[in-house]
């Protein structure tokens, strides 16, 4: 009796002091009280198998920037970079000696690092822009990169982390279409409303209408990831396998592009168009090349050429993206002209973190920051200068080319349909980030970097079997 009594005195002494808490500090206690053993279980879950921690880190890509509108005042954003290191961590200390780091002897990987590098050399650019804003922008650039590619190759290399990977990114692909059709028909919540009244308005209603956003940071990285996850399940629903599963591949790919459409992004038609005509090259089907061309073709020319679908605001946007006297495209063209000028004497560029929203907020006083980049192609060469422009887009070119060639001589048909369908995707945010700042934006670049690490990974993935009706 007497140790009953010791503990029901414990426990309304522990809910008195836990009252008091939250008196002084509001709901931070008891969430972080509820938060203590999921968080205890998770740490054990990640060090037994460092998967878990990789998946999660997927997941939360996804689910981040809903966090951050519902949830203000906390940085979720730091919780990438925290899963991924203690997914790094597991792995280092892990016993069974599965992950072997001699697979981090490839050419991404040293691209990663290399890149990295030269963003820490900008630090002495002699522009002396903030340490705290290149903190912020070299995240996006840089950081995530040299996380995620290696640890996909140490931890996520098998055959099944592919089809897992693919699972999770089409499933809250079309999480996201679902939750943005919600949006469309019922209106957005609270906590949204508050983030279009604080200013997204501005780039979110346009003649009237909402650019659907989902559970993504902006309408732009919305619509471009669902073209990007479109065109992988397009071309999945495409290869040799079972019927119902091109099928479920095929549905995704339709409710993905409507999602597409109603993000009114237009450069989201980019990815799409980059994306099929990959597809087409790499298919070595000549008669599907000529058809898909001449269908793109003419799909571009009912958009340039005609007023049909005008009665929908979301053709109509998507219908300037192609016309070379739309206002923004001119506005567009006149800050790059500006920024031709800046630049002509400053080959190293000026600093990262001096042009868009971190050069707004840690730059002010610098004159890229008074310049909206629009484009990542613009922000690199602003940051970096013509030097680093040229570095990067040689990189570029490298990894997408050695994506093609992989994929070209892959010789087991599922595994070469499915590398396909992620150097597909990846050449059309490559492309469409010429718009748009997309690459450096989650979801898109984790997508993308993972897409690459499974690329490299082919050659030792491939064996040269035939399809089975099972795929």
């Amino acid at each position: 009796m007497l140790s009953s009594r010791w503990l029901l005195l414990a426990a309304v002494v522990g809910a008195l002091v836990v009252g008091w808490l939250v008196s002084m500090a509001g709901l931070v206690v008891p969430a972080l009280l509820v938060a203590t053993p999921l968080l205890g279980f998770f740490l054990v879950l990640v060090f037994s198998n460092p998967r878990a921690g990789f998946v999660a880190y997927i997941v939360y890509c996804f689910l981040i920037m809903t966090m951050v509108r519902h949830i203000p005042g906390i940085p979720f954003g730091l919780g990438m970079e925290a899963l991924l290191l203690l997914t790094w961590i597991s792995a280092a200390f892990h016993q069974s000696g599965e992950f072997s780091w001699g697979r981090l002897q490839n050419s991404l990987c040293l691209l990663a690092l290399a890149w990295f590098g030269i963003n820490v050399l900008e630090l002495l650019n002699p522009a002396g822009a903030s340490p705290v804003g290149w903190f912020y922008e070299m995240r996006g650039t840089t950081l995530f990169l040299l996380l995620t590619a290696p640890l996909t190759f140490l931890v996520f290399y098998r055959a099944r982390d592919l089809r897992l990977f693919l699972c999770l990114i089409i499933l809250f692909s079309v999480l996201g279409t679902l939750y943005g059709i919600k949006q469309d028909v019922f209106g957005v919540d609270f906590m949204e409303q508050q983030w279009l009244n604080q200013g997204a308005y501005t780039t979110h209603i346009i003649w009237g209408k909402l650019r659907i956003f989902s559970f993504f940071s902006e309408a732009a990285q919305f619509g471009a990831s669902q073209a990007h996850v479109g065109v992988i399940c397009l071309i999945l629903a495409l290869g040799p396998f079972v019927w119902w599963k091109r099928l479920l591949f095929a549905a995704a790919a339709l409710l993905l592009f409507y999602g597409m459409l109603i993000s009114g992004t237009r450069g989201a038609m980019f990815v799409l168009l980059a994306g099929v005509f990959t597809y087409l090259i790499l298919s070595k089907q000549t008669k599907i090349l000529l058809l898909g061309s001449v269908i793109a073709l003419g799909a571009l020319g009912v958009l340039k050429y005609t007023t049909i679908g005008n009665g929908n605001a979301n053709i109509v946007r998507l219908r300037t993206s192609i016309n070379p006297q739309d206002a923004s495209f001119q506005l567009r063209l006149k800050n790059q002209a500006t920024l031709r000028q800046y630049l002509a004497s400053r080959p190293f560029g000026g600093g990262v973190g001096t042009i868009g929203m971190w050069g707004v907020k840690y730059n002010n006083d610098k004159f890229l920051a008074s310049i909206a980049p629009d484009s990542y192609y613009v922000k690199v060469w602003a940051e970096y200068g013509i030097v680093g422009f040229l570095i990067w887009i040689g990189m570029m070119f490298y990894i997408q080319g050695r994506c093609c060639g992989i994929v070209w001589n892959t010789r087991d048909a599922r595994l070469r349909q499915k590398l396909l369908a992620l150097t597909a995707g990846s050449v059309g945010i490559l492309v469409s980030s010429y718009g748009n700042e997309v690459i450096n934006q989650m979801p898109s670049s984790m997508i993308v970097y993972i897409s690459w690490a499974f690329i490299f990974l082919g050659p030792d993935l491939d064996t040269p079997v035939a399809p089975s009706a099972h795929a």
